[in-house]
């Protein structure tokens, strides 16, 4: 028995629902993981994420080996006794915030400095799985070699084999049965890459896989091909994870193709800029429109900032730069992102996926 394992419970045409088993509790699919980069989701405690409906959240192996190092939190109860989270957690491999350093890539792994004092650090496949081991996830990554898009073809291709090459040596240095390894599909924009890339990845058998290399500057329509080509070569008996995506049309577009994971920092992001998810559009909270305004962010969110609080309110909070108005509007945007999930999975359920993601879609633009 694997350490995470995916049973479907229902399905409608390519989307489908199901419950993914992990050591420290159970996921209902599709599903939500809030970014914790540092070991904690910004402004929320562990008490709020599970008010807000988190089930799983997902931590930065590059932040976290680097402050405070891995040693640091195994000797004080691994991740989830570290920041007090009794629920599962995914660690990202780190090779996403790493490229965006501008490291050297070498066949060996990659090399930069650090973002906190300049140090040079090295980060190859079987660092990365050491790394998380020893940070003790319930799911870590491989490893792998993002692109940014558009790429040249050549440039991608060599990334994708990369991955594949670095996806065998964190398998051969895994160590712990008791914590699960996912590995990545890569191939940018391009389907028959995407395709190769999934077929070449599923071959080795991870008990989940991330689609990586998304959600960095393609179309959405290019996005939607590479997970067409992707998701029919991995095994439908096993988790697919949609890494940095969020956005509300994005979620349901990958479920309606088979997904069952996302993560992204737009929830919480946009609430550090003002910005609030709702099911009729986005709105900025800054705009002076609010200032008298009695009405909730959300008239049909039940989420504490609605329930209590006012735009006007939350917009003399932000303007004034109190702390609290991050607080209550990522409290607003991950409920927001959960219901919308658990929706999902009920219209799943109930046959009529179809019809609840043309409702959602046709609501935020006002038709």
């Amino acid at each position: 028995m694997t350490a995470v394992a995916w049973e479907p419970s229902a399905g409608d045409g390519n989307a489908r629902a199901g419950v993914m088993s992990t050591p420290h509790g159970d996921v209902e699919t599709p599903n939500f993981m809030p970014v914790g980069t540092r070991a904690t989701v910004k402004t929320m405690d562990v008490e709020d994420l599970r008010t807000v409906g988190a089930q799983i959240v997902l931590a930065n192996t590059y932040h976290l080996m680097l402050r405070p190092g891995e040693a640091v939190v195994s000797k004080l109860g691994e991740l989830h006794g570290f920041m007090a989270w009794s629920g599962p957690i995914l660690t990202d491999s780190g090779g996403y915030q790493v490229l965006s350093l501008n490291p050297t890539i070498t066949e060996e792994g990659l090399v930069f400095r650090s973002t906190y004092d300049g140090a040079r650090v090295e980060l190859t496949p079987e660092r990365a799985v050491a790394v998380q081991e020893a940070l003790g996830s319930d799911i870590a990554m491989v490893l792998d070699v993002p692109v940014p898009l558009p790429s040249p073809r050549r440039l991608v291709e060599e990334a994708m084999h990369r991955t594949h090459r670095w996806a065998e040596r964190a398998l051969d240095a895994k160590q712990r049965d008791d914590r699960a390894l996912f590995g990545i599909v890569q191939g940018g924009a391009d389907p028959d890459l995407r395709e190769q890339a999934a077929k070449d990845i599923a071959a080795l058998g991870f008990p989940g896989y991330g689609i990586g290399g998304l959600a960095v500057g393609e179309t959405a329509d290019e996005r939607d091909l590479a997970l067409d080509a992707a998701i029919p070569q991995l095994p439908p008996a096993r988790v697919r994870y949609v890494m940095g995506l969020g956005d509300t049309e994005g979620m349901l577009a990958a479920i309606a193709r088979g997904v069952d994971l996302f993560d992204c920092v737009i929830p919480t992001r946009l609430a550090r800029h003002g910005k609030a998810l709702t099911r009729s559009g986005d709105i900025s909270i800054k705009r002076a429109e609010w200032v008298e305004d009695e009405t909730p962010l959300d008239d049909g969110c039940s989420c504490l900032t609605c329930r209590r609080y006012s735009r006007g309110y939350l917009r003399h909070l932000y303007t004034t730069s109190e702390p609290l108005a991050d607080r209550l509007l990522t409290v607003h945007n991950l409920t927001y992102t959960f219901d919308l999930l658990r929706m999902a999975r009920t219209a799943i359920a109930a046959g009529r996926f179809n019809e609840f993601r043309q409702h959602v879609v046709a609501a935020r633009v006002g038709e």
